[in-house]
């Protein structure tokens, strides 16, 4: 079934794409007109929110018309529109019946500021008015709200307002700012006649897969190049979802030419002539701003031209997001751009060969993308030497609000973890007993290890650990590890896309042992609960499912202390 409405779905292509009709669509409805969000704190229609409160006020159809339309102009069936249209959070009524969206990260939970940004918001807002999103990306300011499309933070917060940078390498290939369009992308063309040659420094470099996995890059890219096909497309999955980072937001709404140069040119060397962007709705910033730095190159004449010249040929599509974390996995956000429900593929066969529409298809983070010149025009020789031997170049990292120096950092691999946490954070403002590095995913890091850490793959998994996404969430002293435990698998819970059993049902007995153990007194039976992490470890199909044992195997080995009165072990009674 999803082969044949991947084929139909095809048809349109990329830029009247099923996804962007469905979301079109579901504003559609009459009875969602009178949300009282105000224009005045608006995007200028380049939101989601935004549109589908426009869509709303000018349609007299219900959204079931609507979608009904969309399925017959793509010759597909009703309940198939619908099964995804119910997916995404942003699509369904009581969303769009909500006037304001605090943000429930992981970062803002540890903080504690949660509370304080709520209550600032019931001084104007009922409290049926106020709704939860993860995560807008201020884990560095901890004061972040989402209104009419827009993200805010509470007024008189000097952290919120700006984003410190810091690298601790005298050639940065990342934070630096861009120079002219014509300039920037005119790298491009020396290596036009040659794209056996970029593929080469690509390899040299040891790039790796800057999204959490960390796959080599070029093994992609040499796959995608080497697959026969009529059509391929490059694919930027900027849908970090991953509370505590914000490295994808930074990159998109600061430096979006350095993520589109690099998907240009690995479309170049793919022979790829379509790139599409797809970036989260929390994000709505950087989709206005990848927007603008798309028709930036349109009107120079760079990209989407008349002629046969590969950059010429190249084109750019930006999708926004509608509210899904699970998109962050890349066949998740392949389902979810050709409109089928954004549920994980079983692999093999990869993107890589069978990926957008059945395309050979390169799909990597932005961060990835974002290295491409610095190769390219430095050498991948030059790139590798900023490494460990597994571990080329720099990674962004991110540190969230409990630092005294929060904000986003360039490291070189191997960099000592205490030097990143002590010297280029300047430590935190309060006692700390554990690092969440990663995402929710990712490992439960206790204070007094981070002396045996140096920042790179190899030593994250080495200790037990994932590198991930870089991204830095600390957990205060006085905060319980029970409650972590407990966020952890509620976050898995919410945003499971359900195909598989381990992850669906795992996630939600893992919720329900924790909170009647914290809340109720009941015991958690140690067997049982052991058991069930393994089955989510060995039988999810992606890493949400069988990522989510891995912080909770690190608390029950590091703070086993302070959880032991939460579990029993009913064999040795």
């Amino acid at each position: 079934m999803s082969k044949n409405l991947r084929g139909l779905s095809a048809r349109k292509g990329v830029t009247e794409g099923l996804y962007e009709k469905i979301v079109s669509a579901a504003g559609a409805s009459g009875d969602l007109t009178d949300k009282g969000l105000s224009s005045a704190e608006g995007t200028h229609g380049d939101s989601i929110g935004e549109g589908l409160m426009k869509a709303a006020g000018m349609s007299g159809v219900s959204t079931d018309d609507s979608l009904k339309s969309v399925a017959r102009d793509f010759m597909t069936g009703h309940a198939a529109v619908m099964g995804t249209s119910s997916f995404y959070d942003f699509l369904r009524k009581d969303y769009l019946a909500k006037k304001v969206f605090v943000c429930d990260g992981t970062a803002c939970l540890t903080s504690g500021r949660q509370d304080d940004v709520r209550r600032k918001l019931e001084e104007r807002y009922a409290d049926h008015e106020i709704g939860v999103v993860t995560c807008l990306g201020h884990c560095h300011s901890n004061d972040a709200f989402m209104i009419n499309g827009e993200v805010k933070v509470i007024e008189g917060n000097a952290v919120g307002q700006t984003l410190k940078t810091l690298a601790n390498t005298d050639k940065p290939a990342l934070l630096p700012p861009t120079c002219g369009v014509a300039e920037y992308y005119a790298l491009a063309a020396g290596w036009l006649p040659d794209t056996a040659a970029a593929l080469k420094e690509l390899e040299l470099s040891g790039l790796r897969g800057r999204g959490g996995a960390g796959f080599p890059f070029h093994v992609k890219v040499k796959s995608s190049r080497e697959a026969q096909a009529g059509r391929k497309y490059i694919v930027c999955n900027a849908d970090e979802g991953d509370p505590g980072a914000f490295s994808d937001k930074w990159l998109l709404e600061e430096r979006p030419h350095s993520v589109l140069f690099g998907m240009m040119m690995t479309g170049i060397i793919t022979g790829a002539d379509t790139g599409v962007v797809y970036i989260r709705g929390e994000y709505p910033l950087a989709v206005r701003k990848t927007r603008e730095a798309v028709r930036e190159l349109e009107e120079a004449g760079i990209t989407a031209g008349q002629t046969e010249e590969a950059t010429h040929r190249f084109r750019f599509h930006v999708v926004e997001g509608s509210g899904a974390y699970i998109c962050g996995e890349e066949t998740s956000l392949l389902n979810s751009l050709e409109g089928l429900r954004p549920e994980v593929r079983t692999r093999p066969p990869f993107p890589a060969i069978y990926g957008l529409f059945g395309m050979p298809t390169v799909l990597s983070n932005v961060e990835t993308f974002a290295n491409i010149h610095y190769i390219l025009q430095e050498g991948g020789t030059a790139y590798a030497t900023l490494r460990t031997e597994k571990s080329p170049g720099t990674k962004l990292v991110s540190l969230d609000g409990a630092f005294n120096r929060p904000g986003l950092l360039e490291v070189r691999m191997g960099t000592p973890l205490r030097t990143v946490i002590e010297e280029m954070g300047g430590g935190t403002r309060y006692p700390v007993k554990a690092f969440q590095i990663g995402g929710p995913l990712g490992g439960l890091v206790p204070a007094s290890r981070i002396g045996d850490l140096t920042l790179d793959f190899e030593s994250f998994s080495r200790e037990g650990f994932l590198l991930g996404h870089a991204g830095i969430v600390s957990v205060p002293e006085d905060f319980p590890v029970i409650k972590l435990l407990e966020h952890l698998f509620e976050f898995t819970r919410k945003e499971s896309c359900g195909k598989c059993f381990p992850c669906r049902i795992g996630a939600v007995r893992g919720y329900e042992l924790l909170y009647d153990a914290a809340e109720k007194g009941r015991k958690i039976d140690k067997q049982l609960f052991d058991d069930l992490l393994d089955t989510m470890q060995l039988g999810s199909l992606c890493a949400l499912g069988g990522g989510l044992p891995l912080p909770v195997r690190n608390a029950l080995q590091y703070f086993s202390g302070e959880l032991e009165d939460y579990f029993t072990d009913k064999q040795a009674q």
